[in-house]
């Protein structure tokens, strides 16, 4: 197969200009013998303001013509790439790295190391958990995506070991996860301690890892937007910590410094590159950007040492990720995309992630693992057959999905069906009524409710229930059957009023493609030993509320689950 460009490295345009601009004589920046600093400050001698202004600007991809990259300079358009055990994670990591590679894609969003204070918050399944030392310990995905940073390496500096690894991104520094109510964007109120020994940690082993990027947040920290926070993104990160990548906005991050976003245009890109965004995302309005931010130059309102030291850390990354040696895509990776290789390994991550709640109405009679042979089984409920409810927001697109044909994969009934005994017989009813749940003589009943996808400020909930009819098909079917319920949701929903009626609970959190992985620990071939990574709240008037809180009295503390050993059926 031909190669290909990759559209996503605009920085690419900077690689192409980059091999005409000088045909002959010794060109020291495309030496990758010689040591980064030199080849960055011999490449930048050579760039115009607007090439270094064009390096600055990230784009949305569909405007990312070969005219606008030309004519612009733009240095990167922008593309999401979805992006536990810190072993797991690290091989996440790695599978995630190979399969974006394998799309032409040298960069992953990715990871959040928000510390979700509030499971209010539309981003809170986004945080690993509301323990700053188990987000802390996740920032091996970084080591998988980026590989591991040589030993000796100076620490801050940004690493990408080869060519099936990308560059990572902490994000969204800092205090994401502490937003007042759990409010998407909202301000967070930390005093110092809970600024760094809550929100900060991850931070400070994402930076150690070599991480390449971090991304501001949209939130605020103590009535401060963080996109013009020069005191956290100058001063603490780039120089408290040292840390020698690139700071890049969020989407359309700088035009809400503004209480009207975009209201003051100028304000917000002066106050953004004057307090230490290297990187703005600007997917459509980049001529008024790049205008913009030239004319502030011009007028000395953006020292130009500051934008020197923008376009010097970006190449930094550049260069570490091998772009000018490589800058065209290598498909050496693309059988890897949707591997049973890494099936397989997603597989894994989804039962070591399962957490049990309850196992039996009485500790004498648990009915997990569940027996794959009988006459009849009942599986109900909304979640019980859709890929879409199962992989959550940021599928395919923004908001999620529902459905089962956006992409392959297995759901928890089609799980059930390939896991149980020939000889049983499983009937599947979403929505069953009284009728048939009385006159079938089911042995045992699986019902799978949740959540309905959803994305950042769109997931942001005040009450946490489950939707309709999830709590009335618990109530009916548990009234009548033996019944475990499998609860799909990106964080603790409400369930304390359905509690006593349901023989079994299971939090499957949002298992994506791999329902088999659910069917897996049900049916006992695997035991169930996650932990809880977040409180399960009795009701949402308690929250915020987490581990170590004076008024903690939670439905399932921080660390719950109860363990199951696996059976030979």
């Amino acid at each position: 197969m031909a190669k290909v460009l990759i559209p996503l490295v605009g920085l690419l345009y900077l690689c192409c200009w980059a091999a005409t601009a000088e045909d002959t004589g010794f060109i020291k920046y495309k030496d990758p013998k010689l040591p980064m600093g030199i080849r960055i400050r011999d490449l930048m001698k050579r760039m115009t303001l607007a090439e270094k202004i064009g390096q600055m600007t990230q784009i949305e991809r569909l405007n990312a013509t070969a005219d606008v990259m030309k004519n612009f300079f733009i240095g990167k358009h922008f593309v999401i790439p979805l992006v536990l055990d810190a072993d797991l994670v690290k091989r996440i990591g790695a599978a995630t790295a190979i399969e974006v590679r394998a799309t032409g894609i040298p960069y992953a969003f990715a990871p959040c190391i928000a510390v979700c204070r509030d499971p209010r918050w539309g981003r809170c399944y986004e945080s690993y958990s509301e323990d700053p030392t188990i987000v802390q310990q996740m920032t091996e995905l970084i080591s998988g995506l980026q590989g591991d940073i040589p030993e000796g390496s100076r620490k801050g500096v940004p690493y990408v070991g080869g060519k099936d690894k990308v560059a990572a991104c902490a994000k969204h520094f800092v205090g994401d996860g502490g937003t007042i109510n759990g409010i998407n964007e909202n301000n967070t109120v930390a005093n110092g301690h809970e600024i760094y020994n809550i929100h900060m940690p991850a931070y400070y082993n994402s930076i150690i890892k070599g991480v390449s990027t971090v991304m501001a947040s949209y939130s605020s920290l103590n009535g401060v937007k963080m996109h013009a926070n020069r005191a956290m993104l100058t001063g603490f990160l780039k120089e408290a910590l040292h840390f020698r990548g690139f700071v890049i906005s969020d989407w359309e991050g700088i035009d809400r410094i503004t209480p009207i976003p975009h209201s003051n245009y100028t304000y917000s890109i002066q106050e953004s590159i004057n307090a230490g965004v290297d990187m703005v995302m600007v997917p459509y309005n980049y001529p008024e950007f790049i205008s913009i931010l030239t004319d502030l130059i011009n007028k000395n309102a953006i020292p130009m040492n500051r934008i020197d030291d923008a376009v010097k850390r970006i190449l930094r990354v550049k260069f570490s990720m091998g772009l000018f040696e490589n800058p065209i895509a290598d498909l050496t990776y693309a059988n890897m995309l949707g591997s049973k290789e890494h099936r397989e390994l997603a597989r894994e991550a989804v039962r070591k992630s399962l957490v049990l709640l309850k196992n039996g109405k009485t500790n004498n009679n648990p009915v997990l693992p569940l027996p794959k042979k009988a006459p009849k089984i009942l599986v109900a409920g909304t979640h019980a057959d859709n890929l879409g409810y199962q992989c959550g927001g940021w599928t395919i697109e923004w908001q999620g999905l529902t459905g089962n044909n956006i992409t392959e994969g297995t759901t928890i009934l089609k799980a059930i069906e390939a896991t149980v005994d020939k000889s049983t017989q499983v009937v599947y009813n979403e929505n069953p009524s009284d009728d048939l749940l009385k006159s079938n003589g089911f042995s045992y009943a699986v019902v799978v409710v949740g959540e309905v996808p959803y994305a950042e400020t769109k997931g942001d909930s005040f009450n946490l229930t489950i939707p309709a009819p999830g709590p009335e098909i618990i109530t009916r079917v548990c009234a009548q059957i033996k019944c475990v319920v499998v609860v799909v949701s990106g964080r603790p929903v409400v369930i304390e009023p359905y509690i006593q009626s349901i023989d079994a609970l299971v939090a499957a959190w949002l298992p994506g493609s791999e329902g088999q992985g659910v069917a897996d620990v049900l049916f006992g071939d695997f035991g169930f030993h996650g932990r809880l990574a977040r409180t399960w709240f009795k009701s949402v008037d308690q929250l915020p509320m987490n581990i170590g809180d004076a008024h903690y009295d939670p439905l399932y503390p921080f660390g719950f689950g109860l363990l199951t050993e696996p059976t030979h059926q």
